[in-house]
């Protein structure tokens, strides 16, 4: 798939988003294409006691070279030493490797959030990373993603948040009504409680209505490396009188909106952060809201939503 590069500016507000309809339309499939875009000849691979884990830049291997203690770098592969044989040792080598990195400016910030390291969901973690440096080595990120929607006069709508202005990924973007990484320690379900409560002020007996509707995936490129992404998705039918509430200020505005309103946005430019419109198409797939009989890229789209997986 070929990266799309039109770029539009993030709306200031929701009504600004919603006023924001003079770009050229775009097909839905080109927010997917988006999110699918990546060079391989960029990476090289990454493997931890024989497991493929990830994806290393050519020039970030050439980086881990200095460190001959942790990572071997011969080759057209990179992996961590098999004398780190334990996911406790490899997590604190990494992590030292890494805090040498950021004083460098060769690695991102810590973000303090760890994330496991599999092969595949359900395996056992071979270590643990900070969530910021998941990119840099090109492992598999999961998350949790929550369409919160209200059923009113026959009609479906959403509750579409407006992420803060302070917001390292795409500040001031739309974004679903809760979504967030899933962190070391935490299951699934754990975690949607814990991001409904912070993002959305969801009490936890409503998020546990929320019920899984399926699994999304991407791979793309980013400032930092590859992001292959699986985003592990869920509906929640709210009550009509329910608003959303944010709690921990990474939200700035919750907005219920009608689907038609949302698609015009999907289609006048790149108003949501650049993963939520995956989301926002597989619901309306779902919900009979995008039909094989009017959208010709209908099959593209079932598919390309689960492109990465």
């Amino acid at each position: 798939m070929s990266p799309f590069t039109a770029i539009s500016a993030p709306p200031h507000t929701l009504t600004d988003a919603l006023a924001g309809r003079t770009l050229p339309l775009m097909a839905l499939i080109d927010h997917i294409k988006r999110c699918n875009a990546f060079d391989p000849s960029r990476y090289l691979p990454f493997t931890i006691a024989g497991h493929p884990i990830g994806a290393v830049t050519r020039d970030f291997a050439a980086k881990l070279a200095a460190f001959p203690e942790v990572f071997v770098t011969e080759g057209a592969a990179v992996r961590l030493r098999d004398e780190l044989a334990t996911p406790e040792a490899r997590t604190a080598a990494v992590e030292d490797v890494l805090e040498h990195m950021r004083e460098a400016g060769s690695a991102p910030k810590k973000k303090g959030e760890l994330y496991r390291v599999v092969e595949h969901w359900g395996d056992g973690p071979l270590m643990l990373i900070d969530r910021a440096a998941v990119p840099v080595f090109g492992i598999r990120a999961f998350g949790v993603h929550l369409n919160g929607f209200v059923r009113r006069n026959g009609a479906i709508r959403l509750w579409i948040a407006q992420r803060a202005a302070d917001r390292v990924i795409e500040p001031g973007k739309l974004d679903n009504m809760v979504a967030g990484g899933q962190p070391a320690g935490l299951d699934l379900r754990e975690n949607l409680i814990k991001e409904s409560a912070e993002e959305a002020g969801i009490a936890s007996d409503m998020a546990q209505k929320a019920v899984p509707v399926g699994v999304l995936g991407y791979c793309m490129d980013s400032e930092w490396g590859l992001k292959p992404d699986t985003l592990f998705v869920y509906d929640l039918e709210v009550p009509a009188d329910f608003t959303p509430r944010n709690t921990d200020g990474e939200v700035s505005a919750f907005r219920l909106m009608e689907a038609s309103d949302i698609l015009d946005l999907l289609r006048n430019g790149q108003s949501f952060k650049f993963n939520v419109p995956l989301v926002l198409i597989d619901f309306f797939i779902r919900h009979g809201l995008l039909s094989p009989d009017t959208e010709p890229q209908y099959l593209d789209l079932v598919r390309g939503v689960r492109a990465g997986l």
